[in-house]
């Protein structure tokens, strides 16, 4: 593979953020991009350029037949100044776990973590410094050729983009309602439930709007065969704290295999706690809490870290937790985690890697 082709936009100002960072409004100054031709030996052509808006013709298959994934993870200034990425070498692994299941060609995983760590290099003044903000990091990759034809497309681009995002929290560390969904399906085993597809969030949209509606945050989706067993909500994966158990649903092959879902998993066992990766129907949920055994339910993700729930409703049955506090074990992860990102707790895992 060439070497990069960079082209820096010298910028006549320093870079001035808004007090409040709306998440996702916001891009950086450059941008990564790199072609696939099938017809010219695969991917070439990485390149760091101005960030401006793509050229691309209507008829590209990507707007038809739905080749798309992506993926999400951060940069984070830690305190002592040095710029972190939180395990990106798993992101690359799951990108290329999505393109493999997609039909879309893989990138080299060494070359897709270079241009991550150089993107973010040359926009790195972006990087809020104050607590709880980061730079937040989309690769994705989308077919292009123009065809109407149902096949995988023969030429692709591969893109790297930037954006400034504040605390997940603006107020606070504060547990958040989500509804349970037997409406609606998000994926089916078999199906591109485990890949970071975006066709799977537009089939999740409808139920969201609805579950916003009645005042939850998120949708809780249930498994699509039995609708009985939880799997995840729409942007994190789902702990449940029982008393004696600390469980979440097994990667079943609908479920998105989340990178913070595996970094609690590890700090949980190494805790001592009992956790459990297994089948975990509704039902269970409703009669643990009902016999005093449901301590706390917690998401985790990218975006949010670790999401403390407030209040679980299924049907017209309704769960209450605490709208203000978050469960123990919630709080402890989210410590734990946002302090090795930040570089206030030491990182015994090797899981940061530090964009020099």
């Amino acid at each position: 593979m060439e070497d990069f082709l960079i082209e820096k936009v010298e910028r006549k100002s320093k870079v001035e953020l808004p007090e409040n960072i709306v998440f996702g409004k916001i891009f950086t100054d450059h941008i990564f991009e790199m072609e696939y031709e099938a017809s010219k030996d695969g991917w070439q052509k990485p390149t760091i350029k101005k960030f401006e808006n793509l050229s691309i013709s209507p008829a590209a298959m990507v707007f038809h037949y739905g080749q798309a994934i992506f993926e999400g993870l951060k940069a984070y200034k830690q305190v002592n100044g040095r710029i972190a990425l939180f395990r990106p070498e798993e992101n690359v692994k799951r990108l290329n776990r999505s393109a493999k299941r997609l039909c879309i060609p893989e990138v080299d995983s060494q070359l897709a973590l270079k241009a991550i760590i150089e993107l973010v290099k040359i926009d790195k003044e972006w990087i809020p410094s104050k607590p709880g903000y980061s730079l937040y990091i989309r690769p994705f990759i989308i077919a292009t050729e123009p065809c109407f034809g149902v096949r995988p497309s023969e030429s692709y681009k591969f893109i790297i983009i930037l954006s400034p995002v504040g605390p997940y929290y603006p107020e606070g560390f504060l547990p958040v309602p989500i509804m349970v969904t037997d409406k609606y399906v998000r994926a089916i085993r078999k199906g591109t439930g485990d890949c970071k597809a975006a066709g799977n969030y537009a089939a999740g949209l409808i139920a969201q709007v609805e579950a916003k509606k009645e005042g939850y945050s998120q949708v809780l989706w249930l498994d699509a065969v039995e609708q009985k067993y939880i799997e995840e909500v729409g942007a994190m994966n789902i702990f449940v704290r029982f008393k004696d158990e600390v469980a979440t649903p097994a990667l079943t092959g609908s479920i998105l295999p989340g990178i913070t879902r595996m970094s609690v998993i590890q700090l949980l066992k190494d805790w001592g706690y009992n956790v459990s990766e297994r089948p975990i129907s509704i039902q269970e949920v409703i009669e643990a809490y009902e016999k005093g055994e449901l301590i706390e339910i917690f998401g985790t993700g990218t975006a949010a870290v670790i999401s403390a729930i407030s209040k679980l409703k299924y049907n017209e049955k309704v769960l209450h937790f605490s709208d203000t506090t978050p469960g123990e074990l919630a709080l402890k992860l989210y410590d734990e985690l946002t302090g090795i990102q930040y570089g206030k707790i030491e990182d015994r895992y090797g899981w940061i890697t530090y964009v020099e």
